[in-house]
């Protein structure tokens, strides 16, 4: 059996990133796992609205059309973190050093025996950790309707130093 799949804010806005490749490689993420199921912390979904909340409100009207699309046709199963999980994030040596947001993201990768899918280069630079990236270009699209609200989505699009 495959360990469960948790995902974090900078690979969902990755899907928006101005390097088009970094866009490409989440979307294709996205895309190929329409299907499937994936975990993601109710902090990480907070972090990315707070990012879109940040751009003007004609950019947030496109781009909300097809995130909410997203999250109905897709089984993204959104969890807060519990007890355990923060204190893993403060015990755990290997975690030490880490933003709290990301000590709190991998203590419950850590309890759950899952992997983090991610693009933040801080976390795809630890081989200490159950973190993934991804390093194929894909061509996937989604299902017609949702492609179409993710093309309008792409007014929004954003900088790396934000994912």
């Amino acid at each position: 059996m495959s360990p469960e799949i948790v995902i974090d804010a900078s690979l969902f806005m990755g899907m928006h990133s101005t390097d088009d490749l970094t866009r490409v490689r989440c979307k294709g993420f996205f895309a190929q796992r329409i299907e499937g199921a994936v975990v993601m912390s109710l902090e990480h979904v907070g972090r990315c609205d707070d990012l879109v909340w940040s751009y003007p409100r004609d950019v947030q009207d496109r781009y909300y059309p097809f995130m909410d699309v997203l999250h109905t046709d897709m089984d993204i199963r959104r969890i807060g973190y519990g007890e355990k999980e923060l204190i893993t994030a403060l015990e755990d040596p290997v975690l030490a050093g880490l933003p709290m947001h990301e000590r709190l993201l991998l203590a419950m990768v850590l309890r759950r025996d899952a992997v983090l899918y991610t693009v933040s280069p801080r976390l795809r630079a630890r081989e200490d950790l159950p973190v993934h990236h991804i390093d194929l270009p894909s061509t996937s699209d989604f299902p017609d309707g949702l492609e179409q609200l993710y093309q309008e989505s792409l007014v929004l699009r954003v900088g790396e130093k934000d994912l």
